[in-house]
């Protein structure tokens, strides 16, 4: 399963626009360079048809699939946070497992902050 964290609106290269959803895989425990521990969950972006209030009703669902790290030719990657550009030879996707076609029912939930929320059925 994965889960849907946020929403992000992107412009596609021939310029429309539209908005993607943030998919959270499970949480893994890996290992750093130097031994230490540490919790991760990769994250990917997909692409949606769906209007901004639709989006925002799907945050915290949970939907069928997985995370999965592809490998890909090298390509460099820029740490927003400090500029750093590295060489990266995989990418995470989303991969459907099969998934069949989620239904979800009129909106009929609302969280602590008022947001609506889809129901699947």
């Amino acid at each position: 399963m994965v889960r849907v964290t946020d929403y992000k609106l992107r412009q596609s290269q021939d310029g429309r626009v539209f908005y993607a959803i943030i998919l959270q895989g499970g949480i893994e425990i890996v290992k750093s360079a130097t031994g230490s521990s540490y919790l991760k969950a990769n994250t990917v972006s997909l692409p949606t048809t769906f209007d901004e209030k639709t989006c925002i009703a799907m945050l915290d669902s949970d939907l069928p699939g997985s995370i999965q790290k592809v490998e890909t030719e090298p390509y460099e990657y820029t740490i927003q946070e400090t500029g750093e550009v590295i060489l990266l030879t995989h990418r995470y996707e989303y991969c459907d497992d099969e998934m069949p076609t989620v239904q979800f029912s009129k909106l009929v939930t609302q969280s602590s902050n008022g947001v609506e929320k889809l129901s699947a059925l």
